[in-house]
């Protein structure tokens, strides 16, 4: 008798263990195919007559990971519009690296930041491994006021490309040490684990606090930055998933902007929507969805701003797609998305260029990653 008790007991566990599994797998299924929509945000529409024919001023937004299906996709979610739609210029960039078909993102972002195509992993170095002036560096020449927003760590490549010169995108700790000297007025992001506690003793937080910095580790105190320099260090490694660190990007966007726009000679600030690409490498439609929208506040806020002013262009891309996400589903009025990816990795296809202020006719038409890079330092070497 007690055998078959035992018996029993251990089927009931099983049978209780084996659907607890399945209702995970299911939950886990839903998220990777379908994004159920919360509430949808208001959308503005901006005037389209800018004070200027040329900037002064330049905001570059990089998606990283999103192709026309993502943006396609924030559409649907937001039950029909996103700030984006206020972009009025648009053109297409190939993404090739100088090494791959398939770019990564530290050859991908450098192109965006020098205007030079090189191989895969590289770090604003040509293939002869020689530095390339950035187009954040250019900005510094003009004394322009310069800064960084991301929701990756702060020594990721894409935000790394515009500050550093490394052969290779995995230096982390050598890309945080340049932080020290890049003089980069505002940077917002995570990555604090490679600036303290380092194996070479350097503490890189009282070095930037020497060199004049606010050093700040929530957005709490990050926020009540309102001029001067900012170390905005919010997180260990790369940030949690939009939904988790609520509006910390379109937050940091409005705080960096109100510092940078203070400075007369005009501002360059590169703000990347770094979590896009995750959630396409997680093959995640929920992930990838969500990181779109919180993209597009941030976009809204440099809109916003860029509409005011009159002398700001905003430029919105990015640095390849990430998943070969297809959109196979979905309700404009619910803003219910499905989709379905071909890869877990960065794929070949053309992404989107969006442009908005003075000069942003120059963003038409199918164009090189390098073009945009050069076009950007083009109009800095003007001012």
């Amino acid at each position: 008798m007690m055998k078959y008790r035992l018996f029993f007991i251990a089927a009931f566990l099983f049978i209780g263990t084996a659907a607890k599994a399945q209702k995970n797998g299911k939950k886990e299924i839903d998220e990777n195919k379908m994004y159920i929509a919360g509430s949808s945000y208001e959308v503005k529409t901006y005037p389209q007559k800018f004070k200027s024919k040329k900037p002064e001023n330049i905001i570059l937004m990089i998606g990283d990971g999103m192709g026309v299906a993502q943006v396609y996709a924030g559409i649907t979610a937001n039950k029909g519009h996103l700030f984006i739609e206020n972009m009025k210029y648009v053109g297409f960039s190939k993404t090739y690296s100088a090494s791959d078909y398939i770019t990564d993102s530290a050859a991908g972002g450098t192109a965006l930041a020098t205007g030079v195509k090189t191989y895969n992993a590289a770090v604003s170095v040509d293939t002869l491994k020689n530095p390339i002036k950035t187009v954040l560096e250019y900005a510094q020449e003009k004394e322009m006021a310069t800064g960084l927003v991301v929701t990756s760590r702060i020594n990721h490549a894409t935000p790394a490309v515009f500050m550093a010169h490394q052969e290779d995108r995995g230096a982390y700790g050598e890309i945080a040490a340049e932080f020290v000297d890049a003089d980069v007025d505002v940077f917002i992001g995570g990555g604090l684990k490679h600036f303290t506690g380092r194996t070479d003793g350097r503490d890189l937080l009282e070095e930037l606090k020497q060199k004049g910095y606010s050093v700040e580790q929530s957005m709490e105190d990050v926020v009540k930055v309102k001029s001067g320099k900012l170390a905005g260090l919010v997180a260990p490694d790369h940030l949690e998933r939009a939904g988790e660190r609520k509006d910390m990007l379109p937050v940091s966007v409005e705080t960096a902007i109100g510092i940078l726009s203070q400075d007369r000679d005009g501002f360059f600030m590169m703000v990347e929507g770094s979590q896009i690409d995750f959630g396409g490498h997680s093959n995640n439609t929920t992930y990838m969805v969500e990181e779109m929208l919180d993209f597009d506040k941030a976009i809204g806020q440099a809109l916003d701003f860029a509409s005011k002013d009159g002398k700001t262009l905003v430029v919105v891309t990015a640095d390849h797609e990430t998943g070969g996400f297809s959109v196979t589903g979905g309700d404009i009025s619910t803003g219910m998305v499905t989709g379905e990816f071909s890869t877990g990795g960065h794929t070949g296809v053309m992404v989107p260029v969006f442009a908005y202020g003075p000069g942003a006719e120059e963003f038409m038409g199918i164009m090189e990653n390098s073009d945009v890079g050069k076009q950007l330092i083009s109009f800095i070497q003007k001012k």
